[in-house]
């Protein structure tokens, strides 16, 4: 499959690599009929997805099965009027009609937009007034069912709700029903131009409502790298990514790059992540290669992993967050696997990624994605300098932009043009390369601290406590004070058997260590022990939350 979109597959070395990748961009490409339904015509009984549940449920699927199942989908949103250009909300969890309703809409030429299902009335009401929605799937479960039923005298456009099951309540139509009675998939006879939108996600900022990011049919081509180069897939693998449909992560790491790359696909639907539970899924399904957020790794180095046969898990990526240096070490020295970290945003695919042919750095995000032109930029205009702390950018053309980079921020030009302008996307993250051209993050300019006349990055800090055997888990913050503008804070998780020694002494233990750690003028000031830090669905640490908490 590789060969049908790259000119060269197999690389050497990072050299080899940066200089001569090279996607092939087909005309009207189209994931559903290009990837999904080219390899059930190649290889029909090819295994696609394994799914299972927290309940002991297990099913595969094929690429015939899954050929079969997005065009029944794709038939029966075409029976009620779902075609191209129309924007379809999908709050499902990680069930599988998820795979089946993404993809079936990209064969329509309509516009998926994966949600969580933590939505409240307000979000879906402002969702659904913002990007004109047409239609919402959603799992038929109270979480969920409650907030869709509330928002629905306040959402007009919304002409169909779809749910999955298990409850189909009063005003619903039942997906499984649809899909049974919908007559046959009469697929159009052009579905869409490569520039046209096929998916969007409502990505939140610090400041105001949630931007609608747009991405093209193009998106799932620049995930070639994701799959096949940062999780080093091929069709001999297993692969788990930990991720929510609702995130964009899931899209990174459950469907485009790993397909692409003729992968299988684990998808573990579970309610609330057990450390034991997901150790125990790569032991049983003997899983090859895994992709987390630094917070689950976190949670599984403190487990006895010698009670799991992880001899088959040969790859392990990490993103969402910087990763700390002491997760990676304590994680090798546990299983022997190298962890690979990644950096991207919703606006993006990954962007900077740890290669096969590099040797991981503890902390780094790695060397630049050659299929974008990444920099660090400083104030000034100028590429930073070896050890200059800077944005990272991509210089891109609107008009002439890689695979994976978003189109713009959805009926909002003043935001995109604020964020992308001149040939220059700016991510609002810092960082610094090194003498090899590593990248290391600092944080978001919004979350670099300022004291003293000091910029003092967050992920530095949290490295630095992280590598005590008291802390689970941190979040560096600033708070306000008087004289110096502002001071580092850590709201720390504490490890079970520091629990009982919480106080002034601990306190005054950690800020001592951080000061021998890294240069004493980071050290926190300020020091709260929590039972868990605030997260979003996708696991970063909302430091948000945090700020507005302590400005109260």
């Amino acid at each position: 499959m590789l060969e049908r979109f790259l000119e060269k597959t197999q690389f050497e070395s990072q050299a080899d690599f940066q200089q001569n990748f090279k996607i092939k961009v087909p005309e009207h490409f189209n994931f559903g009929y290009d990837v999904v339904d080219a390899w059930a015509a190649e290889a029909p009984g090819k295994r696609a997805i394994i799914w299972t549940n927290d309940h002991g449920q297990h099913v595969e699927y094929t690429y015939a099965d899954l050929k079969l199942h997005t065009d029944e989908t794709a038939a029966y949103f075409q029976s009620i009027g779902i075609g191209k250009g129309d924007m379809v909300m999908l709050i499902l969890k990680r069930r599988i009609e998820f795979w089946f309703s993404i993809i079936a809409l990209h064969k329509l030429g309509a516009v998926a937009i994966p949600a969580t299902h933590l939505l409240t009335k307000k979000d879906i009401v402002y969702r659904c007034e913002a990007a004109s929605i047409k239609a919402i799937v959603c799992v038929g479960e109270p979480v969920v069912l409650e907030h869709v039923i509330a928002s629905m005298p306040a959402c007009p456009t919304v002409k169909h709700y779809i749910s999955v099951g298990p409850e189909v309540p009063e005003g619903f139509e039942d997906f499984a029903q649809g899909k049974l009675q919908a007559p046959a998939f009469q697929r159009p006879e052009k579905a869409n131009e490569n520039s046209d939108i096929s998916l969007m996600y409502f990505t939140s900022g610090t400041t105001g409502n949630p931007k609608m990011v747009a991405h093209d049919f193009l998106y799932p081509l620049g995930h070639i790298v994701t799959g096949s180069y940062w999780h080093n897939l091929n069709e001999n693998c297993l692969h788990l990514t930990v991720a929510d449909t609702g995130w964009g992560k899931a899209v990174w790491g459950k469907l485009y790059g790993q397909m692409i790359a003729g992968a299988t696909i684990f998808i573990y639907d579970h309610e609330k992540f057990t450390p034991s539970d997901m150790l125990q899924m790569i032991q049983d399904y003997k899983i090859t290669s895994f992709c987390a957020p630094p917070t689950i790794f976190r949670f599984m180095i403190q487990e006895d992993l010698r009670k799991y046969n992880l001899s088959a898990l040969k790859w392990a990526c990490i993103a969402g967050e910087a990763l700390n240096p002491s997760v990676y070490n304590d994680f090798f020295n546990l299983t022997g696997v190298k962890l690979r970290e990644g950096f991207g945003q919703t606006e993006t695919t990954c962007t900077v990624l740890t290669t096969p042919w590099m040797e991981p750095k503890p902390g780094s995000m790695g060397i630049p994605n050659p299929g974008y032109q990444v920099d660090i930029q400083m104030p000034d205009g100028r590429s930073a300098e070896v050890g200059e702390q800077g944005e990272i950018v991509i210089h891109a053309d609107p008009k002439n932009k890689p695979c994976g980079l978003f189109l713009g921020y959805y009926r909002d030009e003043e935001r995109t043009r604020e964020a992308w302008h001149d040939g220059v996307y700016h991510t609002g993250d810092v960082a610094w390369k090194d003498e090899d051209g590593y990248f290391w993050f600092v944080g978001r300019n919004d979350d670099v601290i300022k004291s003293s006349g000091y910029r003092i990055g967050p992920f530095e800090v949290e490295s630095a406590l992280m590598s005590h055997p008291a802390v689970v888990e941190c979040a560096i913050t600033a708070v306000p004070d008087p004289i110096r503008g502002q001071v580092v804070k850590a709201t720390i998780v504490l490890h079970a058997d520091y629990k009982p020694k919480a106080g002034p002494d601990l306190i005054k233990e950690l800020q001592d260590y951080v000061k021998q750690v890294t240069a004493p003028y980071k050290y926190p000031r300020v020091i709260e022990f929590v039972e868990e830090l605030p997260k979003t669905i996708s696991g970063k640490i909302r430091r948000g939350e945090i700020r507005e908490k302590d400005q109260k």
